[in-house]
């Protein structure tokens, strides 16, 4: 591709905004016929957005679009499927007790004299699948091939005879190696037959494997463009995190290393989940903090699940205090003293229609079990304290947890996992969408609870948070653990050398 080829797809001076957020500022991108431009950033950076927008799905405030040179306005998905414009996405939205054609065509089905006319649809469905050198049963129903079988005919349910643009969202996230191999072949051949390919992803390594270009976004901002060989891995990892606060070198330097000489209360060996979490060693001191860093899909969160007990791994095994344990699941961590704050505080963490109170005794209330009531007096007290303790915003402990700002959300999360008094305390993105003034509050907390004996196993994607609180940093990428970084060496640089695999 050069400058004087025409783009298939050209979004000049996209703006969108949901509300007071602004979601894409200004925002270009250049999409060229037979290319793989991978589109990568952080939670929040704009991706989704710009892809909607591109689809249909969402209309924007300002910007325009052009299909091979010509403006257009894209309306609907339905729209863009007009246009050429087709989309795969992460979770294959097929439906498993169909057989294989009905998906394929469904909602777009050959018709005869009115009727669906299933023997055009099953050549359809074959035509389709051929086309990506799959060639199954179509009259077997869906949900008996694998995931990866799924995922290819999703792509073949997008590709129209038409098809000019595919946008594959993290297509990978649900295969294996093997499984991955086979897409990329499959996409290198669309692309030699000219399709222009948006691929977005948060594993690294395929994105050097397969893109010809990327563009990074950043809080709805473009921040960088250039052909893949033109794009270190170092430079790319420090366009999607940021820049350092300097405040947060200053507190490293001031911190220093901490040593831990008793043994380990928690030690996870060889601990994983297939397609979630590579096996993966790791141990936690009393009194320590551990850092879980690595970009938006590198397996944090995943990570912090396993240990808490939300998934189940298949490998390896956890001890507590040198004993195995055996059964493992939230409650039975509650019970062992393990609290967790999850990442989505509003989907997993909160009861967004009870008090205040009742969402602050939920761990405590299950840690004696339901059989131990806690009375009025007890809850209303303790619930007071936690309020006061944190700074919790809320004229009394009867206001709706809904209807408290994300901050003052994010910190009953907190106390409710205080409450019940642990000797281990998970965090997943403890700080994420609360403003300024509560992000120091939470970070402050981190460092008293350690100080007081408390383990913190912290998972963050902002690189000052990490280097601000942590003794150790547990560094992951495309879902393993890559190595640790430990006392003085935890700086933003050394964080970012590791995370990209720079020498």
């Amino acid at each position: 591709m050069t400058e004087t080829t025409t783009p298939r797809v050209e979004l000049t001076g996209i703006t969108k905004s949901f509300a007071a957020m602004r979601a894409l500022d200004h925002v270009d991108f250049k999409l060229y016929p037979g290319e793989v431009h991978a589109l990568l950033g952080e939670n929040g950076a704009g991706k989704s957005t710009l892809i909607k927008i591109m689809t249909g799905a969402v209309a924007a405030d300002e910007g325009e679009v052009r299909l091979d040179g010509a403006p257009v306005v894209i309306r609907s998905p339905g729209d863009a499927r007009e246009h050429g414009i087709s989309t795969v996405y992460q979770e294959v939205n097929l439906v498993p007790t169909m057989s294989v054609a009905k998906n394929v065509t469904l909602g777009r089905e050959p018709r005869k004299f009115g009727l669906v006319n299933w023997r055009a649809a099953r050549e359809r469905a074959r035509s389709r699948l051929a086309r990506l050198g799959l060639d199954i049963n179509v009259d077997a129903l869906l949900g008996t091939y694998s995931v990866a079988i799924q995922q290819l005919i999703a792509i073949a349910r997008a590709l129209e005879d038409d098809t000019r643009v595919l946008v594959l969202d993290e297509p990978t996230a649900s295969l294996d190696a093997n499984e991955t191999k086979t897409l990329f072949d499959i996409v290198r051949d669309l692309k030699a037959q000219g399709i222009a390919i948006v691929f977005i992803s948060h594993f690294l390594d395929q994105v050097y494997e397969i893109a010809d270009r990327i563009t990074v976004l950043r809080n709805g901002k473009l921040v960088g463009t250039a052909p893949t060989a033109e794009m270190p891995s170092m430079r790319l990892v420090s366009l999607m995190l940021g820049r350092e606060l300097q405040s947060v070198e200053q507190h490293r330097t001031a911190t220093g290393t901490r040593t831990f000489a008793d043994a380990p209360i928690l030690v996870a060996a060889g601990l994983g989940r297939r397609r979630s979490i590579a096996p993966f060693d790791l141990s936690l001191h009393a009194g320590e903090v551990i850092g879980l860093a690595g970009l938006l899909g590198s397996g944090r969160t995943e990570t912090a699940k396993l240990i808490f007990g939300v998934s189940r791994p298949d490998t390896g095994e956890l001890k507590l205090d040198g004993v195995t344990v055996s059964v493992h699941s939230p409650r039975q961590s509650i019970r062992r003293g393990i609290a967790f704050c999850p990442e989505d505080r509003k989907a997993e963490g909160l009861f967004l229609d009870l008090t205040v109170r009742e969402n602050i005794m939920m761990a405590l209330q299950t840690k004696r079990g339901w059989l131990s009531q806690l009375t009025f007096d007890e809850r209303e007290r303790i619930a007071r304290e936690m309020i006061k303790a944190l700074a919790i915003a809320t004229p009394d402990a009867d206001k709706p947890v809904g209807q408290l700002s994300g901050g003052n959300q994010q910190k009953v999360v907190l106390a409710r996992a205080l409450v019940s008094q642990p000797r281990i305390l998970v965090l997943d993105e403890p700080t994420r969408g609360i403003d300024v003034g509560a992000h120091a509050d939470v970070v402050t907390l981190i460092r008293r609870l350690c100080t007081e004996g408390l383990a913190l196993l912290v998972a963050s994607s902002e690189l000052d948070e990490i280097v601000a609180v942590s003794d150790r940093v547990a560094v992951l990428r495309d879902r393993k653990k890559v190595g640790e970084i430990v006392g003085d060496e935890i700086t933003r640089d050394n964080i970012i050398q590791m995370i990209a695999g720079a020498p």
